[in-house]
């Protein structure tokens, strides 16, 4: 099936269903129609949509761990030590690398080899392999709503199992689920298989229920510039509309300058249901993810919790409608339990603080959304001028020709061009641009910036600063300044 910005119909879903259920044996566990009817006897306190719609109208932003291990008794000890003693308001099941890569075979190993060793030997939840059932099993033991969270090119049969066994929310997309995570799968390809998940979700919602969809919006988590991840986030609901879906969780990843934070979530929603409605999707609900620091951390538990409360004061003086916890143990590598629940507390903690606080407008926050909304719709908007108003076919078009470039991503598919680094105050621009469309003001605007930061640092502007900045948080500063002779 050739790649365009258009619904599926039935036909060609269930054409290429019969092939995607067939990928691993426990595809034949899923039956639509047991999902649809299993689904909606679903509590709303365990829906994701619900849950979401619920915080944004009470204007409390809900806390969420990533969280996950290979057997399926200990994954749900995991997300009930997370439910009960962290105080999880929503629960993930981060998949493991093997299934993000479609290697089901050596998931099925590592599964026995956990079971010999006793402890988890896989960095995630195979739950492919684990199937419809297994997946239910977890889903019935715990008492909050579980979103599927992976990094996965082609989750269509994940997607299919995870929606089946009753998980009402699923992370990533065409773009974001591809760029920052592969090297050489084409974008064509990610985007004909995230339409599938997308209209598997618009299939659920065709029958009375409605599953969350969430673009992935950190990207590469390093130094991306809000408007990259931004236009990232608002392609990936659009193509998502277009099949169907009607409850989208729109995400950003903190960069560390709070005024910039909170613009970037503000721009984020207004203009993302500013292009729905510009584009006929008038019915979509959009909610908003705050992802905490996403880069290097200090290894010091204590400097740790400092970053990862700053992450949860910006989220919730942004008025995102979920943040995503970190925990002390980010530069360590797979956090235990109580490390995980620690970093859930300490981010609870500061967003009761910061109930119902909101940072008021000023000036310099004008100013960001401002710069923000406008470098993002030089990019969205080239998309659809090169797919002559496909926005698929234009996305494709636009990474090869560099419209939107993400930093450090692996992908062959990516420019690679364009490079960021902070200004003088930490909020992250753009120091080269690549192929990106910006007009002439808006250029004019981040080297002005950027100058302002190599005057006080006695330092000319260049790559330089991108790299000191990469390692500063992680030495417990934002900005990587010289160090003085």
């Amino acid at each position: 099936m050739g790649l365009k910005n258009k619904k599926w119909t039935e036909e060609e879903f269930f054409s290429e269903r019969e092939l995607v259920l067939n990928q691993w044996p426990t595809g034949k566990e899923v039956d639509l129609q047991d999902g649809v009817d299993y689904l909606k006897k679903v509590p709303e306190h365990k829906s994701f949509p619900k849950k979401l719609m619920k915080a944004k109208e009470e204007g409390v932003t809900l806390a969420q761990p990533r969280a996950g291990v290979a057997l399926i008794d200990a994954h749900i000890k995991l997300l009930t030590y997370l439910q009960d003693e962290g105080g999880a308001d929503l629960l993930p099941s981060t998949i493991d690398s093997y299934t993000r890569q479609n290697r089901y075979d050596e998931c099925e190993i590592g599964i026995k080899e956990s079971k010999i060793a006793n402890r988890s030997l896989l960095n995630g939840f195979p739950g492919v392999n684990h199937g419809v059932h297994g997946c239910r099993e977890v889903f019935e033991a715990i008492n909050l709503p579980i979103e599927s969270r992976h990094g996965t090119p082609d989750a269509r049969l994940l997607a299919e199992i995870t929606h089946a066994a009753g998980w009402t929310s699923n992370e990533g997309g065409g773009i974001s689920y591809n760029i920052p995570y592969a090297k050489s799968v084409s974008i064509e390809r990610t985007l004909l298989d995230w339409q599938y998940c997308d209209r598997l979700a618009g299939f659920y919602e065709e029958q009375g229920v409605s599953i969350n969809r969430e673009p992935f919006g950190p990207l590469t988590g390093t130094l991306v510039p809000p408007s990259t991840s931004n236009a990232v986030a608002i392609v990936e609901s659009l193509l998502a509309a277009e099949q169907g879906v009607k409850n989208i969780t729109v995400g950003y990843g903190q960069c560390g300058n709070l005024i910039q934070d909170v613009a970037a979530i503000r721009a984020l929603e207004e203009q993302t249901n500013e292009y729905l409605k510009a584009n006929g999707y008038n019915d979509v609900y959009i909610t908003t993810v705050f992802h905490q620091w996403m880069g290097g951390f200090p290894a010091d538990e204590s400097k740790a919790f400092g970053v990862i409360s700053t992450g949860a004061a910006a989220a919730a003086l942004a008025g995102a409608t979920k943040v995503i916890v970190k925990t002390p143990h980010e530069a360590i590598g797979v956090p235990t339990k109580e490390a995980n629940a620690a970093g859930i507390k300490a981010t609870k903690v500061t967003l009761n603080l910061l109930r119902g606080q909101k940072m008021p407008m000023s000036k310099e926050l004008q100013t960001e959304i401002t710069i923000i909304k406008a470098e993002t719709k030089c990019m969205v908007d080239k998309l659809f001028e090169l797919g002559k108003g496909d926005l698929s076919i234009g996305t494709v078009k636009g990474f090869a020709a560099g419209i939107i470039d993400i930093p450090f991503a692996p992908s062959k598919y990516n420019n690679g061009k364009m490079m960021p680094a902070r200004d003088n105050n930490g909020a992250v621009r753009y120091l080269k641009f690549g192929n990106v469309p910006f007009t002439q003001d808006i250029m004019n605007f981040n080297m002005k910036k950027l100058e302002q930061r190599a005057k006080y640092e006695n330092r000319e502007i260049g790559f330089q600063m991108t790299i000191d900045d990469i390692f500063a948080v992680g030495k417990g500063v934002l900005i990587g300044r010289p160090d003085k002779k």
